[in-house]
């Protein structure tokens, strides 16, 4: 069979598992998210691990489901920009920018003293906090979508720290690498290079989507181009979240919310929700979710990397909540919705992945560490959703009114 026909059968059972999965969890009263990540473990090794089957044989099957699963993710963080104001930000910046900075510093200081008291060197250790510190909101995007919350006071601020924790990250690292390479491969100088190209590339890209987006949109509504705007919208997205990565050392992520904000700001703002969300939820998001439970593998699991991965969930659990949710209350929030800031900050994702890569080439972390976070970013994106509709749940009424308030 050809390596097409394998992808084609491989992409027909993930999407309408997904959607399977999916649909059962909503009957059960939770986020379909969690439906659809629960059955992409069981299609993985721990349990059936699709993939391997004798009957797909192409060795590429895995990243070219990868690279649909990277695509699905800048969609849904497009579309979470595009539900956003730059006003409801602007508001929350304080929140924002206390509990992404919090929110970072006490994951960082946990995950250190966890990995010095399992005999880790102080560089392996340090450097697993800073993996642990990083967060990724979205699959709290999504359940907060689902849940029609995402404009609220929470909502958007969990948006904003995520932006912040992100910039801190990635800053972090660079320090890092700065004191624990020889001079001549890093430095002060390429900190404030750091520096230079995220506020370079914030700016530019925030310009571009102020003044262009809305006249290329215009431009391109008036032309007899089939489905010209989706496409533009489409190519963007793509673009801007090349751009954030390659030049402005910034997840592709950022880059993608940040044209979804803009976006949001034209007048075919809902022409684009409505074109985008049908290709990112048809098609890519569901192979996103689906692709985070085909990566774990729960048979390698023994009684001391067990352990290890217990330990290191639970300070990226207690670090995210106590550390962002501290800072949504010293900015002004009560403390339920500090709470819910805290419990959407929890899941880790794709900047974590990163940054544990970084680490391991250049020699700060091994394998087995890796493999921890792995298993870190799995299981905290899996309890992320339930426990945020559980929090939510409790101010039922609190949350209708902040939503008619805004």
């Amino acid at each position: 069979m050809t390596s097409f026909l394998q992808l084609a059968i491989a992409m027909a059972i993930i999407i309408s598992i997904a959607k399977l999965g999916g649909y059962f969890s909503y009957r059960l009263g939770q986020p379909s998210v969690l439906g659809e990540l629960i059955v992409g473990i069981i299609l993985g090794p721990s349990v059936i691990d699709l993939l391997n089957n004798p009957y797909f044989t192409d060795i590429h099957l895995a990243d070219t489901i990868q690279h649909f699963a990277e695509i699905g993710v800048l969609l849904l963080m497009f579309l979470a920009g595009l539900d956003l104001h730059i006003t409801d930000l602007l508001r929350s910046s304080k929140v924002a920018g206390l509990s992404g900075v919090l929110g970072m510093i006490l994951p960082l200081g946990l995950g250190t003293l966890a990995g010095i008291l399992f005999s880790m060197d102080i560089s392996h250790a340090i450097f697993t906090g800073l993996i642990l510190s990083a967060t990724s909101v979205s699959i709290s995007a999504q359940t907060l979508m689902e849940l029609k919350v995402l404009r609220s006071r929470v909502g958007v601020s969990l948006l904003g720290a995520a932006v912040f924790d992100d910039i801190l990250v990635l800053l972090g690292l660079s320090i890092f690498t700065a004191f624990i390479l020889p001079i001549s491969d890093a430095g002060i100088g390429s900190i404030l290079l750091i520096i230079l190209k995220i506020l370079l590339f914030l700016g530019i890209a925030s310009l571009i989507g102020m003044f262009v987006f809305p006249k290329l949109s215009n431009l391109i509504s008036g032309l007899p181009i089939s489905q010209g705007l989706i496409a533009f919208a489409f190519v963007t997205i793509l673009i801007y979240g090349w751009t954030a990565e390659t030049f402005g050392q910034m997840a592709a992520i950022t880059g993608a919310f940040l044209a979804g904000i803009w976006f949001g700001r034209t007048p075919v703002k809902d022409h684009i929700h409505t074109g985008i969300s049908t290709i990112a939820y048809g098609v890519f998001v569901p192979v996103f979710f689906i692709n985070i439970g085909l990566s774990a593998n729960a048979r390698e699991l023994n009684w001391e990397s067990g352990l290890f991965l217990l330990v290191m969930v639970l300070v990226a659990v207690i670090g995210k909540v106590l550390g962002a949710g501290y800072g949504g209350y010293l900015g002004g929030l009560t403390r339920q919705e500090a709470l819910q800031l805290g419990v959407g900050m929890m899941s880790r994702g794709e900047v974590g992945l990163i940054v544990a890569a970084v680490g391991v080439e250049l020699g700060l972390i091994d394998q087995y560490i890796f493999s921890a976070m792995v298993g870190v970013v799995i299981l905290t994106t899996v309890i992320t959703p339930p426990l945020l509709r559980m929090v939510f749940h409790k101010k039922q009424d609190e949350r209708i009114e902040t939503q008619n308030a805004l």
